[in-house]
């Protein structure tokens, strides 16, 4: 095909305003994140001045006061105080104002992806920078979807902090220029099978990140011995940080719902390339690597939500496989594409 034909299918003006919604909305997800943690810890620091007051509370409640009346009881002749509506915690307003940051973030992530999608003439996912973008996208939407309560909102900066690496990485080494897909790529198939596997890694991720915090709470989260409450350094400010995140029950739970919403969709998805596969091979699977790392994950997610619902299957055991299919997601996202040789390296580069 002639060059200056593919420039010709190219909208080189919405392409370059796809690319800047793209540094936009990585630079708001940075801004997001920051704030989330922010919250983490004004929230912490809540917990320790409560905690600190209940304890004056119990060391002073069984002295009598000096303005008790002579039987013991309150002296009611002496001017009360007014009570006065609480105030709403800084952390709380933090977080309130991150999850609308997060939201414009996902506003002009979303628009990047419709952009480059109008300027090319086709599905905006035919690259490896493109897919990691969308996939992305629905892990933060995801995330926005499973930390909706306003108590679980900070951790979505956990959610936001591999999405921006991902995003850095695409932008940084992975960028592709707008451009018409390579034949073998020119297909229905392409808009419906990329998008539902973007779509279910994307919220397996968020799965993965909230297994990860779930193992730290358990390892770190728990108060040690004297000797190491005394430490200081490392310890301690890992402990400051595993103290501010959720409890461990909520972490679990957020995990395998998410896990639950993701698992047949990912299913949904290697389903729809091996009819792919059949209709442009002429074989439904052929244990290509990108297929058998595909279905690896898969198992992995079975196994995972096999242990959830087996009885005398610890919870942290569960996490272990949860995270190894983590693990398998990013292996098959960037070795299976860049490094390893198969039918799928041209979606590389």
């Amino acid at each position: 095909m002639d060059p200056n034909e593919v420039v010709a299918d190219v909208d080189e003006t919405l392409a370059r305003y796809s690319d800047l919604l793209f540094g936009t909305a990585i630079t708001v997800y940075v801004l997001a994140m920051f704030l989330f943690l922010w919250a983490l810890g004004s929230a912490r620091i809540r917990r320790i001045q409560s905690a600190e007051a209940q304890q004056l509370v119990g060391a002073t409640s069984g002295r009598a006061t000096s303005g008790s009346a002579p039987g013991g009881g309150p002296d009611l002749n002496k001017p009360g105080k007014l009570e006065t509506a609480p105030r709403q915690p800084f952390s709380e307003k933090l977080a309130a104002m991150a999850y609308p940051v997060v939201i414009v973030g996902v506003l002009a992530h979303l628009a990047s992806i419709v952009t480059r999608g109008v300027a090319t003439d086709r599905a905006p996912w035919g690259n490896m920078y493109e897919f990691i973008s969308l996939t992305c996208v629905a892990c933060v939407i995801a995330g926005i979807v499973v930390l909706r309560k306003a108590e679980h909102r900070p951790l979505l900066s956990f959610v936001l902090l591999p999405v921006s690496l991902l995003m850095f990485i695409a932008g940084r080494w992975l960028y592709t220029q707008a451009a018409p897909v390579v034949p073998a790529l020119k297909s229905y198939w392409l808009a419906i099978h990329v998008s539902v596997i973007s779509i279910a890694s994307g919220v397996l991720l968020v799965a993965g990140v909230a297994s990860i915090l779930y193992l730290i709470k358990m390892r770190w989260g728990a108060p040690g011995d004297s000797a190491d409450q005394q430490r200081t350094g490392r310890t301690a400010a890992l402990r400051r940080i595993v103290d501010a995140i959720p409890g461990a029950e909520i972490l679990d739970r957020l995990a395998y719902k998410s896990v639950v919403f993701g698992f047949p969709l990912f299913g949904l998805g290697v389903i729809l390339g091996a009819i792919w596969a059949e209709s442009a091979w002429g074989r439904f699977w052929g244990w290509d690597p990108k297929e058998t790392v595909s279905f690896i994950a898969w198992v992995i997610y079975a196994a995972y939500l096999h242990a959830r619902a087996t009885a005398g299957w610890k919870h942290t055991a569960a996490a272990w496989i949860n995270v190894a299919g983590f693990v398998a997601l990013l292996f098959n996202l960037f070795i299976i594409n860049l490094v390893v040789s198969g039918l799928h390296s041209y979606a590389g580069l």
